[in-house]
């Protein structure tokens, strides 16, 4: 089950957290990975998933150009001959109420969360359409479905991701192209320690509790968690699923 040998899958954001474990998680399973993200710090992940034996490239991208999005995807396309599955996982935070957030912050979270995923989408089905169809996965948000204390501006993009989803999988179903989101609650991932770091320097642990209290089950996601969500739904077995949001959350929609 869950085979992805001879598929092509590009992951945005891929060079850490929840796009490496995807990537990764793809790889094992035959998939090639190409991993998408901004910086070079996709070189590690291609680098672990290659010594584990799987097949992965980089691709330094960033998702809010569109230039740069379309010299992307026309490489991979030339270069791999295809694509069969994107996950749109690259995406970037804020925290603040519409009070606390500025203009240039909305501006901000909205070309890479919003913009970067309509461009990575377009690119990718202009690709797919071309053989036969292909699988979508956005990575959304728990705040795209309930409210989020002092997320406005991230809960805001979220939902954006969660209605361009219904849109995508509405207007290809007849075509061979399936688009689904999931939607995290917290996740352990580096960046969540960076900011804890940087915002509550000694008191880190303080704060982890509470973010770990948020998710009834007592803890936060793992990045390996969310990965295994995205594998069953870029997966054949997956084939009757198209316009959903997925929830992997610890039990907060339930409490």
């Amino acid at each position: 089950m869950f085979d992805l040998h001879r598929k092509i899958a590009v992951v945005t954001g891929g060079g850490s957290g929840i796009g490496a474990a995807i990537a990764t998680l793809f790889a094992r399973q035959g998939a090639h990975s190409v991993v998408v993200d901004l910086d070079n710090g996709a070189d590690g992940t291609v680098r672990a998933i290659r010594e584990a034996g799987g097949n992965a490239t980089v691709r330094l991208c960033d998702v809010s150009t569109p230039d740069e999005v379309a010299r992307t995807f026309a490489g991979i396309h030339e270069e791999l001959g295809r694509l069969d599955i994107l996950v749109n996982n690259a995406g970037i935070a804020h925290v603040g109420t519409i009070q606390q957030t500025t203009p240039e912050d909305l501006d901000r979270l909205y070309a890479v969360n919003v913009r970067g995923v309509f461009l990575c989408a377009r690119a990718a089905v202009d690709i797919m359409l071309q053989h036969g169809g292909g699988v979508i996965v956005n990575m959304a948000s728990i705040a795209s479905l309930v409210g989020v204390p002092d997320r406005f501006a991230y809960s805001m993009t979220k939902g954006a991701v969660l209605t361009m989803t219904m849109s995508i999988a509405l207007d290809y179903v007849k075509r061979g192209i399936r688009c689904n989101c999931i939607c995290p609650a917290r996740v352990q991932t580096p960046f969540v320690e960076g900011y804890l770091r940087e915002h509550y320097p000694g008191r880190e642990d303080e704060v982890r509790r509470t973010l770990e209290a948020y998710q009834p089950i007592g803890r936060m996601g793992t990045p390996e968690e969310v990965a295994a969500l995205a594998l069953y739904l870029c997966s054949d077995e997956a084939a009757f699923v198209t316009g959903q949001a997925y929830p992997i959350d610890g039990g907060v929609l339930v409490a």
